[in-house]
């Protein structure tokens, strides 16, 4: 048999583990701490706290989510060493007042994994990847109920849904977790029925800022549940509609720079008129 040859990263990853004589994840937790060094470390890293570093952490995994939807894997092997570094740096700084460990939150992580896959790890039998899905939701609403009572708490089919998540993601895990219980139209006609509702609200408040910021905030959540039943990510379908759009006005300023028109002083009519060509070029 022929031995398979390794490509040239893999051989670029061994050669930098033999030139710093230990693993990567060593490496990558020497490194932090010794910027987290109280004495000789970097004056910001040591400033920082899990507060101050969350929103990072939250721009680092939708750097992630973007590399992955374009399938850049140079990009994204770049952005997933961002992201690690922000589990990095959150279990430095939790090490630090005695909380918990890199290795605790490893450990936490592949026991959740085990756990919940039985029927890989265990003797439970799942037949399709959609019957895993039921499984799983089911492994995490029994998880969810045992730490509300140990809380001394009532679970509710919401508990769980974290209120830092976007909205739009929010707003779609809390409508799947009220569906499992049946708070859920029975079809997707009268979901529509429901947008037009909403439009005809935020309408008649047109003159009234508050008003009008709760019923668009109803309209998209509306908008949110017709995602859900077609099965579309809320979130990617919106990023989606932002790179096209950014894409479409590149190219309008292109089209008019060629002419020597200034974007700026265009005009409506113009960008609009460029607006519907653009569009036309791509159909």
């Amino acid at each position: 048999m022929t031995a398979r040859k390794k490509s040239p990263s893999v051989r670029a990853a061994k050669r930098r583990r033999s030139a710093h004589a230990q693993p990567p994840i060593g490496r990558l937790l020497a490194v932090m701490a010794r910027l987290r060094n109280p004495d000789t470390g970097c004056p910001w890293d040591r400033e920082q706290s899990f507060a101050t570093i969350a929103p990072y952490t939250i721009e680092e995994a939708y750097e992630v989510a973007e590399a992955a939807e374009r399938g850049a894997m140079h990009e994204l092997k770049e952005e997933l060493g961002d992201l690690l570094l922000q589990v990095v740096f959150h279990a430095r700084m939790a090490e630090e007042i005695g909380a918990f460990e890199f290795d605790d939150v490893a450990a936490a992580i592949a026991d959740k994994m085990v756990r919940r896959h039985p029927h890989v790890f265990g003797t439970a039998r799942i037949g399709s990847a959609a019957a895993q899905t039921v499984a799983w939701e089911d492994q995490k609403a029994h998880e969810r109920r045992a730490k509300s009572a140990a809380q001394g708490q009532r679970a509710s089919a919401l508990d769980g849904v974290g209120t830092a998540l976007p909205a739009l993601t929010r707003a779609a895990k809390l409508q799947r977790r009220a569906a499992r219980v049946g708070f859920d139209w029975p079809d997707i006609a009268p979901i529509y029925d429901k947008i037009s509702e909403e439009i005809a609200e935020l309408k008649a408040e047109s003159d009234d800022k508050e008003r009008s910021e709760d019923e668009l905030g109803d309209l998209l959540f509306a908008v949110v549940n017709l995602a859900r039943r077609l099965e579309i990510d809320p979130e990617r379908a919106l990023r989606g509609a932002c790179r096209k759009f950014e894409r479409r006005f590149h190219k309008i300023e292109h089209r008019l720079a060629a002419r020597g028109i200034d974007s700026t002083h265009a005009g409506l009519d113009t960008l609009e008129a460029e607006w519907q060509a653009v569009k036309a070029e791509e159909r």
